[in-house]
């Protein structure tokens, strides 16, 4: 049995329910992620792009007996089901909102109804229909902070190339599948070693700069502030001008490098 104490709701997201005999086919031809091999009980992540290559939507696809959940930003879910729907045509494809509620656990939890994470470990399990013990998406987002782990909150649509917000290391882009949707421009940034932007978490004394505030090098432009809290935020920074002293609004900042990126992401 799960102990909901340990599981608090995620009030900002949401779940749309995928069903009927194309599913599986349908969204394997449209995100970032590989499909065809999902499980029952198994989520993986991924994303829907624009056809240039930027992100629109971030999802989870979590695999069920009769076809799949997307798990998606609450505020972004009916716009999400508007694109699916312009995508489905012919194919045999149910698209739907599902009100089964989305939790979160750091973990250990057991029992029904949980998915490990599969972005990385230390960020818990997910949980859809559980019991859960009050609001979760304050002490969610601290903790994927503390992580450095990048989330909806730091990308707007279509600005944000997946692999600047890390999709490339937190397990969100298969390179191995067939054609999905701005597949070509996300492979050519791999492949080329053309990744000069990368989000990382940065630190400071006092409240978080407001979301755009200009990352500093000096005098020279190293990036912008995203999503924040006291002490800690994500930033979307240029990787050649962060080595040295850096600065927002007048106070020093500095990067807080996760111990599960690679020092050198650019050039994986």
């Amino acid at each position: 049995m799960t102990d909901a104490s340990a599981s608090l709701r995620l009030a900002r997201r949401a779940l749309i329910r995928l069903g009927g005999a194309d599913w599986r086919d349908f969204l394997q031809n449209l995100i970032s992620q590989e499909v065809d091999t999902l499980k029952p009980g198994e989520a993986r992540f991924g994303a829907l792009l624009t056809p240039q290559g930027r992100l629109l939507f971030d999802l989870f696809v979590v695999g069920r007996e009769d076809g799949a959940w997307l798990d998606v930003a609450a505020e972004s879910r009916a716009a999400l089901i508007m694109r699916l729907t312009m995508y489905r045509l012919r194919a045999k494809v149910e698209i739907a909102a599902d009100e089964t509620p989305v939790a979160w656990s750091a973990g250990p939890v057991t029992g029904e109804g949980w998915v490990a994470d599969p972005r990385l470990p230390a960020l818990g399990f997910r949980g859809y229909g559980v019991a859960t013990a009050g609001d979760g998406d304050a002490a969610y987002d601290a903790h994927r902070l503390a992580l450095g782990v990048p989330d909806t909150a730091d990308w707007g649509s279509d600005r944000t190339y997946p692999i600047e917000a890390d999709f490339d290391l937190l397990h969100g882009i298969d390179f191995q599948k067939g054609c999905f949707v701005g597949q070509e421009t996300t492979s050519r940034m791999k492949r080329r070693g053309t990744i000069k932007n990368r989000m990382l978490p940065m630190v400071f004394e006092g409240p978080a700069p407001v979301f755009g505030t200009e990352v500093l090098a000096g005098t020279l432009r190293a990036g912008e502030v995203l999503s924040g809290r006291d002490g800690r935020a994500m930033a979307l920074v240029r990787l050649d001008r962060i080595g040295g002293e850096l600065s927002v609004d007048g106070r020093a900042v500095s990067v807080d490098w996760p111990a599960w990126m690679p020092r050198a992401p650019q050039e994986d």
